[in-house]
């Protein structure tokens, strides 16, 4: 099956929610206050509730009990509203192809972790829109739900593969494409802004690695997953390639600080969210 075919699949199988779209486009509008986007939050009560927990959790260390959606935005932000928005969205894609070849516990919590990484990584390194990096953590490797999904059989061969190559190498090997990339041509369907999705598709891109920052960051922040959640594989991958050393100015104590990072943080929001 091509990468398009599975493309298409999950566009016919989960549509982003309305909600995404009329949040970005308020946030977007200089017009818009926090009572606008208050008004499309409260619109979901399962969303508002979520929300008010985000605001008030160990997250935030508000220093009083945050008890309208207003002032939670306030305490938020819009933009990382919005993340929080597409993480739960996330959560709810992840279980639309739940399949019996893949933990999704597990699943959720490595993408989260991916995502607190990814976030921590590009918070030192001062780069745009840090926030942005936890969403793109958890939806890298989204597509890896919906090949096991789709192509059950093939899907298996895939994990059958004794081999000690990196994942995204057996990937291209058994499908032509890495998930990575399948996972950002999912979300670029799914009009996120190009600021997700085009990271995410070239995660794995080796040239991109000796000019974009924002692709070394997400792809050293999945191999620091991979070794620490797979140790008894790929416990001594190479953290830095030569492309993203010479690309970011990061260092062992830095990665050391962003795993420690994520361990503390990741609970919390899989509490949250999942």
């Amino acid at each position: 099956m091509s990468l398009d075919k599975y493309v298409s699949y999950a566009a016919k199988s989960f549509t982003l929610p309305d909600i995404c779209v009329r949040l970005r486009s308020t946030l977007d509008d200089p017009r818009s206050s926090a009572e606008d986007i208050g008004e499309l939050i409260s619109a979901d009560p399962s969303l508002t509730a979520k929300v008010l927990r985000l605001a008030n959790s160990s997250l935030f260390r508000f220093p009083s009990q945050v008890e309208s959606v207003a002032k939670a935005i306030s305490v938020i932000g819009g933009e990382a509203l919005y993340n929080f928005v597409i993480a739960e969205t996330a959560s709810t894609a992840f279980k639309r192809f739940d399949t019996r070849l893949i933990n999704l516990d597990k699943h959720w919590y490595a993408s989260v972790y991916c995502g607190m990484v990814s976030k921590s990584l590009a918070m030192r390194l001062n780069v745009r829109g840090a926030e942005r990096f936890f969403v793109m953590g958890i939806l890298q490797n989204l597509s890896e739900l919906v090949v096991a999904k789709k192509e059950t059989k093939r899907y298996q061969s895939y994990l059958n593969a004794e081999t000690n190559v990196l994942p995204h190498v057996n990937q291209l090997e058994h499908f032509g494409f890495t998930f990575a990339q399948c996972s950002g041509i999912i979300l670029e369907n799914w009009c996120l802004p190009i600021g997700l999705y085009y990271p995410v598709t070239f995660m794995n891109d080796e040239a991109k690695h000796k000019s974009d920052v924002d692709i070394c960051v997400l792809c050293l922040a999945n191999r620091i997953t991979v070794s620490q959640l797979n140790k008894e594989s790929y416990a001594d991958i190479e953290l830095f390639t030569p492309e993203i050393a010479n690309t970011v100015s990061l260092n062992m104590e830095v990665i050391s600080n962003s795993i420690e990072y994520a361990e503390q943080e990741t609970a919390k929001i899989v509490s949250l969210i999942h």
